[in-house]
This record gives C-alpha cells, sequence and structure tokens, in this order.
C-alpha cells in the first residue's frame, strides 16, 4: 500500500488550481518559497523549483557521490582488474540471477 505524503511546510497546489491559474501560480509560489508542492487529489505528488535550485540540489547529490566513493576508495573496497575480467564478472552475476 502507497503512504501518503503529508504536506508539511512547504505550500501547495493543487492539481485543479494549476490547471485553472497555470504555470502563473508556480511562478507567484516561487516568489516566496524556495520550492512548491503540487497535490492531486489532496496528497503531495510532485515538487517544484526554480532550475537555478534544482542545479545546487544536484551538485550536492554529486558531491556527496564522491565523497563515498573516495571513503570506499580509501577503505580498501575496490578490486582491480582488467576490463575484460569485470565485464566477465558481470555476465556471471547475471547468468546467476536468471537462474
Amino acid at each position: 500500500m502507497k503512504s501518503k505524503t503529508v504536506i508539511s511546510a512547504m505550500q501547495a497546489i493543487s492539481a485543479n488550481d494549476l490547471k485553472t491559474v497555470g504555470i502563473g501560480a508556480i511562478s507567484r509560489a516561487l516568489e516566496h518559497e524556495r520550492e512548491v508542492g503540487l497535490s492531486v487529489r489532496g496528497e503531495l505528488r510532485f515538487v517544484v523549483m526554480e532550475a537555478e535550485a534544482y542545479q545546487r540540489l544536484r551538485e550536492c547529490e554529486l558531491e556527496i557521490a564522491l565523497q563515498e566513493a573516495r571513503a570506499v576508495f580509501a577503505a580498501g573496497r575496490i578490486v582491480l582488474e582488467s576490463v575484460d575480467d569485470h565485464l566477465n564478472c558481470l555476465d556471471a552475476m547475471a547468468i546467476g540471477l536468471a537462474d
């Protein structure tokens, strides 16, 4: 069963408002908030933000991924192998999943 997402401190625009008012509703809401929720039947379904904020979020996600990769490398949890060996390993894993 799908859990219901609660619309908390975020301003929400209903699907009906979006349909009648259009993108202007989003633009006006973003003048006061960093992100705006879009609700369908009272349930938060989407979050809208300006492209610049989205880009910052993506950069943060990439930075975290880089830090995680560096931690894995520093801990020695890596395997050094040739491309052919790696592909053979992947093929073996795929065959194992198919069984």
